[in-house]
């Protein structure tokens, strides 16, 4: 019989496509998911392979090209020093310190639902509208402290090195004296101004340690803000910034009342090595 459905489409290599994909199969230090993937892409190009056959071997090898993921490689030229530096402070924190996670959680807006919510019924799932009324914005400055998980935060209306100051003066009032301290953040610039600069040298108990650029997944407190965004303020109505403050407020202090700190298990190397096998992964990479 026939076949029917859609014609298969031609693929058609130039000459140096083809050099290059033949390149890699060859080459001995190209991962064997990518020699295969080229392998794949050559017979293609014969005509030799069926739909069931491609199917086949996406199942027999994991593969999900339906699939997209992003990410992002740092290019901050001290970033082996700074991993090593922050995950020294998780592993192996100093002695007579504390050592906090610190970000600034910025313009989280107060959203109420342009209709009322409709609540969950036996079979049918709670229904919002899509689109919302907009009331004004926030900032939440959070310090998680790694051994217990509490959090000190502070709300501002604005985003400014002044509001990053006066958090800062409420960390030096709740600490108890006699601490050093130890501040994980990132490298925004309200973090680095002058006027930073001058508080720290008079207070000479805190320490900054920064981040490498592009890697916020090596500050712990963002995975508090993403507990906060899940289960509070992405299921929250809230009609005024007022009402917002009040609820973040409220999670806060339920959050302190019985703390879960957040374990960290990769140490530098490992960290740094997972880094190499991707990099190995992309085409040249150590251009």
């Amino acid at each position: 019989m026939a076949r029917t459905g859609r014609p298969k489409a031609e693929l058609r290599l130039s000459d140096e496509e083809r050099a290059a994909l033949e390149g890699w199969v060859r080459r001995r230090s190209t991962p064997q998911a990518w020699a295969l993937r080229c392998r794949i892409i050559l017979a293609c190009a014969e005509g030799g392979l069926s739909q069931s056959s491609v199917s086949r071997i996406w199942r027999a090898f994991g593969l999900q090209p339906h699939r997209s993921e992003t990410f992002k490689l740092s290019t901050d030229p001290y970033f082996v020093d700074k991993v090593h530096d922050v995950v020294g402070l998780y592993l192996d924190p100093p002695e007579r310190a504390l050592v906090f996670c610190v970000d600034e959680k910025s313009q989280i807006q107060a959203l109420d639902r342009s209709q009322p919510v409709l609540p969950m019924m036996p079979g049918v799932p709670e229904r919002a509208t899509h689109d919302y009324v907009r009331s004004g914005t926030t900032t939440l400055f959070a310090a998680l402290e790694v051994a217990t998980g509490k959090v000190i935060g502070s709300l501002h209306r604005r985003h400014r090195a002044e509001e990053f100051k006066k958090f800062l003066v409420k960390l030096d009032k709740e600490v108890p004296a006699g601490l050093d301290v130890h501040l994980i953040c990132d490298n925004y610039a309200t973090h680095k101004t002058p006027a930073i600069k001058k508080w720290l040298l008079a207070h000479p108990r805190f320490h900054l340690h920064f981040t490498p650029t592009g890697s916020s997944w090596l500050n712990l407190v963002e995975r508090w803000f993403a507990e906060l965004t899940n289960k509070q303020i992405r299921r929250g109505v809230h009609r005024s910034v007022q009402a917002l403050e009040k609820d973040i407020r409220n999670w806060i202090a339920a959050w302190n009342t019985d703390p879960k700190p957040y374990v960290w298990t990769k140490t530098a190397d490992e960290i740094l090595e997972r880094l190499a096998s991707y990099l190995n992964r992309i085409p040249d990479s150590e251009d």
